[in-house]
């Protein structure tokens, strides 16, 4: 996928995500909002105020006849590997 630990200092993983779930999910509508800035100070929030925490917006047909747990699994999976690398807080919201 992406090295993350090779994105210049202060890189915005937003359109990283963006690409990842549009990738993934080929969905009807996505927004990916990086809210961690409005988290700084807060237990998990990084210190650049980039990166820890995001909103995710997102309808797909691949979601259908699934339950809100199995929608939720099949996003924190594609997202894994920014959530190894620090994304502390995924607000996930269906379409």
């Amino acid at each position: 996928m992406f090295d993350l630990d090779t994105l210049p200092s202060g890189a915005s993983w937003q359109p990283l995500i963006h690409q990842t779930l549009e990738s993934q999910f080929q969905p009807r509508f996505l927004e990916v909002l990086d809210e961690s800035a409005e988290h700084a100070g807060h237990s998990g929030a990084s210190a650049s105020g980039l990166n820890s925490h995001f909103r995710v917006r997102i309808a797909s047909e691949q979601f259908e006849g699934l339950t809100r747990v199995q929608r939720h699994r099949l996003v924190y999976d594609s997202l894994q590997e920014f959530l190894d690398h620090g994304l502390h807080a995924l607000a996930i919201e269906f379409r």
